[in-house]
């Protein structure tokens, strides 16, 4: 099928919009390139670009419809056919996304972007070994791809090959001395000290580049981890707030209407549950409910290196489940949990163990640490009567003020200020109180510090409450090979059990805002 041809003013819009999706303006491109498929609905440029436009503002659904009428009219175009899969795949069509992603190096096998592109899904789809084929294969045509390298960086990490992530983030920076997910990156690592030289380079880069606010924002928790490993803490602590106060300015968030969801969740579940149909139904699912930063992923790397339990990461399954219902019903969770019967839980249930057969392949259980878990206690023991579940919790003073020095790859928008911190973390000692008097035998309460302290006490305990026996491997869970998705904590969990890694000491003084609005 050929294009149809464009007037004159319409290849002038089109030549417009290309240049503004190349400077990153898709609120330009936009206008011109409705106008010119309003004159030609059916030129496959425009409806490329306009898929462009699209994905860069972060509808991706819309971008795939877009991106598919180009390819019908250029099957075998590998710059839409790889636009068209990352499209897809951000849109949840991972398998179709994957036959254009795969079709586009086919056609330009020397075109590194496309294995870029490639590479980056299949990381995504934890398809690990395929994902740093895919991008060594890009970095091989290209040896300066940034984006590339810093991808399979972070494969390294969550591999715990930790060295040879630092090579490579060392590597972009070398090739890019001002780029900000290299130097973010590497200070996440938290395991790896940055240097006088560091700091002094991320202050010049942020003293003297003109930057995206995304960017400076990178840059500046990299230079509170640089100025910290040099002890100068108030400089550290400075650098530090600047970057969470322009961090707050770009994201939403209600401290009050996050309270008033906590306290409708409290209301809720005041009433009775419905006596359940299968009191066993989950009992192959612990589920870890914490705070970020409040110890879970050690938790669950030691669980994980107990034969019998699989470590599932940061799933969304529950969320999606809770979600689909909430759409069903047209009402937000929790408002409809009063109309469900003992058979829509068990419902619930099932769709959730349908959803995660894949992690009981191998070991018959297996952990879920969804960062919202400690909301939904109510909801599991409703849908998954027989499943175990861990409160794990830390101080608040270190919980808080670790989540303040975590720059969140998403979510989290509680964390950029004192205050709302305060506020969620007293939110979360409520609901976790309240299902503790609820549920006291369903829940274990679990300290970080009393972890660290006395490692083997609470790891047998751990376990006798599941009802598994004792295995040695779980005290030295550093050992343990396996995926870390959580990259915030990811290099952390490959080091031994360590009870000093407390560091609201040395900030006491600026942390008086989180102290005074803490619930003691």
């Amino acid at each position: 099928m050929s294009s149809p041809s464009l007037s004159s003013a319409a290849q002038q819009w089109l030549s417009e919009a290309g240049k503004a999706l190349s400077q990153g303006r898709a609120d330009l491109a936009e206008p011109a390139l409705k106008r010119v498929l309003a004159e030609a609905p059916g030129f496959a440029s425009a409806q490329f670009l306009y898929g462009i436009a699209c994905q860069m503002r972060g509808d991706s659904k819309t971008a795939a419809e877009y991106m598919r009428k180009a390819a019908q009219q250029r099957p075998d175009d590998p710059n839409i056919l790889t636009n068209l899969g990352g499209a897809l795949y951000d849109s949840g069509a991972a398998e179709e996304a994957f036959t254009h992603l795969h079709r586009a190096t086919q056609l330009a096998p020397t075109q590194a972007s496309n294995w870029y592109n490639l590479g980056k899904a299949l990381k995504l789809h934890r398809q690990l070994d395929e994902a740093a084929d895919a991008l060594q294969q890009a970095l091989g045509l290209d040896d300066g791809h940034v984006s590339a390298r810093t991808t399979l960086a972070d494969i390294f990490t969550i591999r715990g090959d930790i060295p040879a992530a630092i090579a490579q983030y060392r590597k972009v920076l070398t090739l890019r001395p001002d780029h900000a997910l290299a130097w973010h990156s590497l200070a996440n690592l938290k395991t790896e000290p940055l240097t006088p030289a560091d700091a002094r380079q991320i202050q010049h880069i942020l003293q003297t580049r003109q930057l995206a606010p995304d960017d400076r924002v990178s840059l500046g928790f990299s230079l509170y981890k640089a100025l910290e490993d040099q002890h100068q803490y108030s400089d550290a602590f400075q650098a530090l707030r600047a970057a969470n106060a322009l961090k707050r300015q770009l994201v939403q968030w209600n401290a009050a209407e996050a309270h008033a969801h906590n306290e409708a969740i409290i209301e809720t579940f005041r009433r009775p549950l419905p006596a359940p149909l299968d009191p066993n139904l989950g009992n192959e699912v612990i589920f870890i409910a914490s705070l970020p930063r409040s110890g879970s992923t050690l938790v669950e790397h030691i669980l994980a290196s107990h034969p019998q339990i699989e470590g599932a990461n940061e799933i969304q399954d529950l969320s999606q489940v809770l979600d689909e219902e909430s759409k069903r019903r047209g009402k937000d969770f929790p408002h409809w949990v009063v109309e469900a019967t003992p058979e829509d839980w068990t419902r619930l249930g099932k769709s959730y163990l349908d959803c995660t057969a894949h992690w009981r392949t191998k070991r018959p259980y297996f952990t879920d640490k969804g960062l919202q878990n400690w909301q939904w206690v109510g909801a599991i023991r409703a849908m998954l009567p027989g499943a175990k579940i861990i409160n794990c919790h830390r101080d608040p003073v270190e919980t808080c003020f670790a989540c303040y020095r975590q720059l969140f790859s998403e979510g989290a928008y509680f964390s950029y200020d004192l205050k709302d911190l305060a506020s969620y973390y007293n939110d979360y000692q409520k609901l976790s109180d309240y299902w503790q008097e609820r549920y006291a035998d369903k829940v274990l309460e679990l300290a970080y510090e009393k972890l660290v302290q006395e490692p083997e006490v609470q790891i047998r305990r751990l376990l006798s409450f599941f009802q598994l026996p004792f295995d040695a491997a779980c005290l030295s869970p550093h050992q343990t090979q396996r995926d870390v998705h959580s990259t915030a904590s990811a290099a952390q969990v490959r080091q031994p059990i360590r009870g000093d890694t407390a560091r609201s000491p040395h900030y006491r003084h600026f942390l008086a805002p989180l102290i005074q609005h803490l619930d003691h």
